[in-house]
């Protein structure tokens, strides 16, 4: 739903902020959507009193309909050309990096791929993570990229990943995880190692290493 409201404010301003009517219709919407949803008038607004909660919309009452609109910028603290792309992911699911350009399009344009993969790898590398890229699927000329603002990623028949038959393999939530302790356990250690020189600068030992 949040897609829906970036997308529409772009799309269609002179219907924007959107009214409860407006913001279903564009959460069941058939084209540029997969998956297709059938929402009702009741999920969409559980999902609104989410976003809410989460500072990612903001609803207003003038006149005598209530209508909403995105805090998408804000509240994920990302700039709008990253926003772009992961309403794109969230409204179409996982794609290229060429597809994500294409796609985006009508929310910001981007210069060439390289910029689209520069903000990718951002996305990536923020903790925790927003988007993924997954691995190639056999055939495939080019990984094709998810979003992570729902957790693990949920792929739909025509983004089904290929079992692997190898028992060491692991899945895209597994990969999540382990990305999330190491960062753990990163931020554990430089805990540890600034206790320790502490300790020993007050003890008067010298904190260096001997040759």
């Amino acid at each position: 739903m949040l897609g829906v409201l970036v997308e529409k404010q772009a799309t269609v301003p002179d219907t924007y902020p959107l009214s409860l009517n407006t913001l279903v219709a564009g959460c069941n919407q058939k084209t540029a959507r997969d998956p297709v949803l059938s929402a009702t008038d009741a999920e969409v607004l559980v999902a609104v009193d989410g976003l809410k909660r989460m500072s990612l919309l903001f609803e207003s009452s003038g006149g005598r309909v209530t209508r909403y609109e995105h805090n998408a910028v804000r509240g994920l603290n990302v700039p709008a050309s990253s926003v772009a792309l992961l309403t794109v992911l969230m409204l179409r699911g996982p794609q290229t990096s060429a597809e994500l350009r294409a796609n985006s399009e009508r929310l910001h344009r981007f210069a060439d791929i390289a910029a689209v993969e520069a903000l990718l790898e951002e996305l990536a590398d923020r903790f925790p993570p927003h988007a993924i890229k997954l691995a190639r699927a056999p055939g495939a000329r080019e990984a094709r990229w998810a979003h992570l603002l729902c957790g693990e990623v949920q792929m739909t028949a025509s983004h089904e990943l290929v079992a692997s038959s190898d028992e060491d393999s692991v899945s895209v939530g597994e990969l999540v995880a382990l990305k999330f302790e190491l960062s753990r356990q990163a931020a554990e250690i430089s805990e540890l190692r600034a206790l320790v020189l502490r300790m020993a600068t007050e003890l008067g030992l010298s904190p260096e290493p001997k040759a």
